[in-house]
């Protein structure tokens, strides 16, 4: 609880607060993760290799067969953890979300200022015509989704494995930790690259980090709390 008590004076202190989050905080929005026991890497061992550029481009057929039914969640809902995150917003405390999610779901929340580095399902675009299509359109089509227009094939709007980041959200993301004065992470071991290197930007000493399980970070961290994100959520709001 004293740790707890430290994390609401820190909140209450802070002006621009920055979340980074991972995986972790969709989990209990039915969502799996990709690393722990229960991943989608253990579930699936050829999960890595088919949501990489070279596998979509060889077999996009069977990328999209995953894709659909292990990637896309369309009805989850957003959790106590994203809606925490969506108010303090609202309140004028939030400087950004950087989230490595493409679920969506901290804007179903009502966060406005979401940088996604690691794209989004609910945009996609052909890769000849360059037309976009909704999340909708994917789902509903059978097998490969194909270009109304062109005939090509459709892609996500998702950086696969071997392609780089999107530039616009890098820049945010640096932009947003070097402005920050108080960062939280949540739900990632960071041991995702380059996405985890960004930490490094941040210029200030106050570090939270809530995540069940390891955590790889060359940052020493103000506060770790080893746990589901949700009770350290209802713990503060207890406070």
């Amino acid at each position: 609880m004293e740790k707890v008590k430290q994390l609401k004076e820190m909140l209450d202190r802070a002006q621009k607060i920055v979340f980074f989050t991972g995986a972790g905080i969709s989990v209990p929005s039915g969502i799996p993760d990709f690393r722990s026991a229960n991943g989608l890497y253990k579930s699936d061992l050829r999960a890595e290799e088919i949501i990489s550029h070279h596998y979509f481009i060889k077999d996009p057929e069977d990328f999209y067969d995953f894709y659909k039914k292990k990637m896309c969640f369309p009805s989850a809902l957003p959790n106590k953890a994203h809606k925490f995150i969506a108010r303090l917003e609202k309140e004028g405390k939030l400087l950004a979300v950087i989230t490595q999610n493409i679920d969506g779901l901290h804007q179903k929340a009502g966060s406005k200022n979401v940088i996604e580095l690691h794209g989004t399902i609910y945009k996609n675009h052909c890769v000849k015509c360059h037309e976009t299509y909704d999340l909708d359109y994917i789902l509903n089509s059978d097998g490969i989704p194909y270009c109304k227009k062109c005939g090509g094939i459709i892609k996500p709007d998702v950086t696969l494995y071997e392609e780089p980041l999107d530039e616009r959200a890098v820049y945010g993301t640096i932009d947003a930790l070097m402005q920050a004065d108080l960062l939280i992470i949540i739900g990632t071991s960071l041991v995702v690259y380059p996405a985890a290197s960004y930490i490094d930007y941040y210029r200030n000493d106050d570090i939270v980090i809530i995540n069940k399980g390891e955590i790889d970070t060359r940052r020493q961290a103000t506060l770790v709390f080893d746990d589901d994100v949700i009770n350290v959520i209802k713990e503060l709001e207890d406070v």
